[in-house]
């Protein structure tokens, strides 16, 4: 989305473009073909205009690639997490290193095209890959289908050919677009671009939105439906194909001719390996490094990939950038789980937040452009490209600061971190009067429990080993009652108090230790009655608890109000009614007696729901929505602007491998240094401000040329060195 967005965004808002100055990605393609190849023939025109009929099938393709991609990838974290059982590192650290090899493999796809088969065949071929890669991903998140492993590998290799699709075509489609124009309709060829990237967020917002709902809404193997999560996104691509397919008599296809990256890489490795090879002092020095490639490559090549490496040298800092932001589909959609998503009309699915990024982009972008650039200008302040990519990083970890602030709110409702020999225990009386409990050597409970009260906060048990036979001591109405229990180490503990027989009894029984995952509700149920009784929740959960005081397991539920149970017992069939189960809480449900017709119940809140909204997260989202807006739209502008017009590719290539990196960092991060999710949010925004400081610093001594100046000043140098030479013998020199 970073990549194919901010190129939209720039070539849909930047006025009075020429051709020349809109990125068409990777290939070297997009100049006029050298040599003698046949006529292209005319494309049929779109309603009696210029625009040849063949770009609509484009942007339609384009429209149903990017809905796929995107609603894919909006579901990946908690597929990782909720299917396979992953942990949240693990999760972040594959999501981003797929995200990574879909910004590797463009190179890739660049040189196929350009070198080999054209931008055409690329794309049918690499779309061949894509869909296949969506098909094996679909199949591996059926559950029925093999074990675990059979889903990580089908799923793994999914990824990796959906990767490399998405990837090696995404150099190819819009460049090919562009092809399809006549050299005379320059400024229709500069609309579709704004069409075409138009596409592109429309069907990221759609995508973002519809998917995490087809996921969560959507029940298929008794669990959420991820096999139709991503099986929509694949029929997307496979109508995709179709589309693409369907125009192929209609286009122009230039053929292959030669990648501009690849020279530019084989002229830098030339450079060094000639200076590695003349060290000797008696040699003499040449005023740049790369002028060591003179012996093979032209002084026009040479000096345009000077321009070229002054600019990718300013590239260094910014991968700290995509490391953050790229964390909307990671840390921050794992952070949304542990929200309230309830907004009275409607329940947000934790993954749709995603959907506010294009969303504000496409609002954001006119009011920059038109009213914030333009009032900065009024003021007479020198708001430099360099100086909005730097206020774009301060946004983006400013962004990363109110996630740190959000997550320690959302920890206060979580369990304690246990060590080990720690536990908790809390006492639930279900006794008719007051009862007081003590536990040897231990300074806990001083005030009696009163009857059926909502339980305090869990008490911390210190232990001398793994675990520890303890000595419990309950007073009630004047008797004293001893029982021994044996508690492990890091385990959380509800001592049941209930009256048996005439007599007090007790339970130790487990609790969950920690908040249920993806804002699910635990709810578990203590049958008091003297017969054992079968519940049933939405029509689905059929639950068994045995009489007396015997507890159930826990059951995961969606967030709902569930007033349309059943409780059935020997004596026939009464309505249960819980009540609110809410986000992330855990409970338990005492069945206390059945009179009435009707169950009456006694519900505790064993775990706090999480009482942080959803909403809270928008602030970090205008953020890092701005900051986008100034880093990657004014970052493609500046670059593209310091580069002469033959190394417009490679500079697009540069900027891609940045977006790779900065998702390498983050799996490396998350893998290698786990630590608080709130302490790392705080490491990126440390991070980014560093890198923000170095940037501003490397921005400073940067001096601005303007390629055609220096391209008409080494003309004129060739020139008079050429008239100067008159009458001299011309030597080959010797490596």
């Amino acid at each position: 989305m970073v990549g194919d967005k901010a190129r939209g965004e720039m070539n849909a808002f930047q006025r009075n473009e020429s051709k020349e100055t809109l990125f068409t990605f990777i290939s070297a393609g997009d100049d006029p073909p050298k040599g003698d190849f046949p006529l292209q023939k005319k494309s049929p025109k779109l309603c009696g205009s210029n625009y040849p009929l063949s770009i609509a099938f484009i942007v339609v393709n384009e429209f149903c690639e990017r809905f796929s991609y995107y609603g894919m990838r909006a579901v990946l974290t908690l597929y990782f997490l909720s299917f396979f059982h992953w942990d949240e590192n693990l999760s972040t650290a594959v999501y981003h290193a797929f995200s990574a090899l879909c910004y590797f493999t463009p190179v890739i796809g660049a040189i196929m095209a350009d070198s080999w088969l054209g931008k055409y065949k690329t794309i049918i071929y690499l779309s061949i890959v894509y869909v296949v890669g969506h098909l094996i991903k679909s199949v591996g998140a059926i559950p029925s289908l093999g074990n675990q492993a059979v889903h990580v590998v089908l799923s793994m290799v999914g990824l990796f050919l959906i990767a490399l699709g998405t990837g090696g075509i995404k150099p190819c489609v819009s460049a090919f677009g562009g092809d399809q124009f006549e050299e005379e309709h320059t400024s229709e060829r500069s609309k579709f671009f704004s069409i075409f990237y138009l596409s592109i967020n429309a069907g990221s917002l759609i995508s973002t939105f519809v998917t995490p709902v087809l996921r969560g809404d959507v029940k298929c193997f008794g669990e959420d439906c991820y096999a139709l999560a991503f099986g929509v996104p694949a029929a997307l691509m496979v109508l995709a194909l179709v589309v693409f397919i369907a125009g192929s008599g209609l286009y122009r296809k230039t053929p292959p001719q030669g990648n501009v990256l690849l020279e530019v890489c084989k002229c830098i490795g030339f450079a060094l390996k000639n200076r590695l090879k003349n060290r000797s002092p008696e040699i003499p020095k040449r005023d740049h490094w790369l002028d060591w490639a003179s012996e093979k490559y032209s002084k026009q090549l040479i000096g345009e990939v000077k321009m070229v490496t002054r600019v990718l040298f300013l590239f260094i800092p910014l991968p700290m950038f995509w490391a953050l932001f790229d964390q909307q589909g990671s840390r921050w959609t794992l952070q949304a789980t542990k929200m309230n998503a309830d907004f009275g009309i409607y329940v947000l699915q934790p993954d749709q937040m995603q959907f506010l990024n294009p969303l504000l982009i496409l609002v954001f972008i006119p009011i920059f452009d038109f009213g914030l650039y333009p009032l900065i200008n009024m003021c007479k302040l020198n708001f430099t490209p360099i100086r909005k990519m730097a206020t774009g990083m301060i946004l983006a970890g400013l962004a990363f600061g109110l996630a740190a602030i959000i997550e320690v709110k959302i920890n206060e409702t979580d369990m304690p971190r246990l060590v080990p020999k720690e536990s908790l225990i809390r006492v639930l009386n279900l006794a008719k009067n007051p009862v007081q409990v003590a536990i040897q050597d231990k300074d806990l409970f001083q005030q009696p429990v009163e009857s059926f009260q909502n339980p305090a906060e869990y008490s911390k048990l210190i232990l001398n080993g793994e675990q520890q036979s303890l000595h419990f001591t309950l007073q009630h109405q004047g008797l004293t009652l001893a029982f021994n229990y044996t508690v492990k180490e890091k385990s959380v503990y509800s001592l049941i108090v209930f009256e048996a027989e005439g007599s007090l009894s007790s339970r130790l029984i487990t609790d969950l230790e920690a908040k249920p995952e993806n804002g699910l509700a635990a709810v578990r149920f203590i049958n008091a009655l003297s017969q054992d009784v079968n519940l049933t929740i939405n029509s689905k959960s059929f639950i068994t608890v045995q009489k007396n005081y015997s507890a159930s397991e826990y059951s995961l539920l969606e967030r709902d109000v569930y007033n349309d149970g059943k409780c059935i017992t020997e004596t026939g069939e009464v309505p249960l009614e819980l009540g609110l189960l809410d986000f992330g809480a855990s409970y338990t449900v005492v069945i206390t007696n059945i009179s009435g017709g009707a169950v009456e119940t006694w519900k505790s809140e064993d775990i706090k729901a999480n009482n942080v909204h959803m909403a809270w997260q928008l602030p970090q989202y205008l953020l890092i929505s701005a900051g986008e807006v100034m880093f990657s739209i004014t970052g493609l502008a500046f670059s593209y602007s310091q580069s002469p017009a033959s190394m417009k590719s490679v500079l697009q290539a540069g900027w891609l491998l940045t977006v790779a990196v900065g998702n390498t960092f983050v799996l490396i991060v998350a893998e290698a240094a786990p630590m608080a999710q709130w302490a790392e949010f705080v490491l990126f925004t440390v991070l980014l401000f560093a890198v923000c400081i170095i940037f501003s610093i490397m921005g400073y001594f940067y001096v601005s040329v303007d390629p055609e100046d220096l391209e008409e000043k080494e003309e004129k140098r060739e020139t008079s060195s050429r008239g100067n030479m008159i009458g001299l013998v011309t030597q080959k020199t010797k490596l």
